[in-house]
């Protein structure tokens, strides 16, 4: 799988998701592509974050990542 073809399978999954659940932990896209290596998972979750398609949120403990603008607390942060 190319970097790009990851970006789609995670951006899928999280959309999908999305009714039921706006944050997820980093072990939770692990699933998400489950032939790539944890560490890959990673890069590629930490490159979204940079080009602004993710978030990360943190609760002071957590953190947690989610789509960028998706979620109550961003609502409420704002």
């Amino acid at each position: 799988m190319t970097v790009d073809e990851v970006k789609e399978v995670i951006l899928d999954s999280l959309k999908s998701k999305s009714k039921s659940k706006s944050k997820f932990y980093l072990k939770d896209f692990y699933s998400m592509v489950p032939d790539m290596k944890p560490r890959e998972v990673k890069n590629v979750v930490n490159k979204m974050v940079q080009e602004g398609l993710l978030e990360y949120w943190s609760s002071g403990s957590t953190t947690l990542i989610g789509l960028k603008g998706m979620g109550k607390q961003h609502a409420e942060e704002d």
